[in-house]
């Protein structure tokens, strides 16, 4: 009867080191062989699907922190939503990415093709300090929001601008030639339409209302901005009085030394959310909830919104002063909040974007 590969190995480890070192028995031989495998084993990988904003900020408060704490290394893939979706679709079968931020409305399409898993929300810990409506955006327990900003309006404080209080102002005739409008095709664009559509009555379904609105004042505008660089150069322009702005764009805004203020107009701000999920097949699902839980965390929420990288999902966070005015925090601004459900968005964005290209795009 052969003996077994292992226990060889050690009889010809033990015959080399005879003539230097005492005989020990086989079995000792074999214990030290088993505990020194799992130190040469691979350290865990864990990898994230990303953006690719702010990169440094988040390596030193997220990544290299978890690092530490995990004793694991992370692999970071960046690219545009639309990049990552697409791989995310093509590697169904095999996913190459363990963890993945998107749009609570792209994280539903995700999730309508198959392509996340459920989060388990007993190793989430910190769940319960988040925002009730972060805590399951899609109503099926396959993301979470790890932050929400809001779309308001921004208005030149030294021109007739000043008096708007609602999204109904902007119908004014008074503002032609110096209105500014997101285009569609960016959520800043997207978020004008829902609250027009929601100021003007209309019943939130085919936008129709809020469409035939925007088409009424399509020739009062500058132009439909496409770029938060494009909207920043119009107002310090001196191009744009008004325009409705994701709150993440409010601080290089303030930079232009222009007199503008930020109006939370009366039928409110549309409130826009990231995610994280897990996509279905992770081979590090464990390591993905373990990130979740510490991205979700007061000290990182923290640290992320002092550095103006993320507004707070977690309602315990207090910024600074000085960082509280560039985010999308205190009662004023998340009381005012109003979310579309993901969906709609989902089933009907692209019949609103071909609508939108005959009724608005076109002069």
């Amino acid at each position: 009867m052969t003996s077994h590969p292992l226990i060889a190995r050690a009889g010809r480890m033990l015959a080399r080191l005879a003539p230097i070192v005492p005989i020990v028995p086989i079995s000792l031989a074999l214990s030290l062989i088993v505990v020194a495998a799992p130190a040469a084993a691979q350290k865990r990988s864990l990898v994230i699907s990303t953006y690719g904003l702010n990169g440094e900020l988040l390596k030193k408060h997220v990544y290299d922190p978890f690092k530490a704490r995990c004793s694991c290394d992370l692999v970071i893939e960046t690219g545009n939503v639309a990049e990552r979706f697409a791989k995310l679709e093509a590697r169904r079968a095999n996913p190459s990415v363990d963890l993945i931020q998107m749009p609570d409305f792209t994280a539903l399409d995700a999730s309508n093709k198959g392509l996340l898993a459920p989060i388990d929300a007993s190793r989430v810990k910190n769940l319960d300090q988040i925002y009730d409506f972060a805590r399951d955006p899609l109503r099926n327990r396959e993301a979470v929001a790890y932050t929400v900003y809001s779309v308001g309006l921004v208005v030149r404080t030294d021109k007739p601008t000043a008096s708007i209080t609602s999204w109904r102002d902007l119908w004014r005739p008074d503002l032609k030639g110096h209105l500014l409008l997101a285009n569609i095709t960016g959520n800043q664009g997207l978020a004008t339409l829902y609250m027009a559509d929601r100021a003007w009555g209309g019943l939130a379904t085919d936008m129709s209302t809020g469409m035939g609105k925007l088409a009424e004042i399509k020739g009062n505008a500058v132009t439909f901005y496409t770029q938060t660089a494009q909207m920043t150069a119009l107002f310090a322009q001196d191009e744009a009085w008004v325009a409705p702005v994701g709150r993440f764009a409010w601080l290089n805004l303030k930079k232009t030394g222009k007199p503008l203020g930020w109006v939370v107009p009366k039928e409110g701000q549309l409130g826009m959310m990231n995610v994280l999920a897990i996509p279905k097949g992770a081979k590090n699902p464990e390591l993905a909830h373990q990130l979740i839980d510490f991205w979700l965390s007061k000290d990182v929420q923290t640290a992320l919104a002092n550095d103006l990288v993320d507004s707070p999902i977690n309602r315990n966070v207090k910024p600074t002063p000085e960082a509280a005015e560039a985010l999308t925090f205190g009662p004023a601004q998340i009381n005012s909040l109003v979310f579309m459900k993901p969906e709609m968005v989902v089933r009907e964005r692209a019949g609103w974007v071909t609508q939108w290209n005959r009724m608005i795009a076109t002069k």
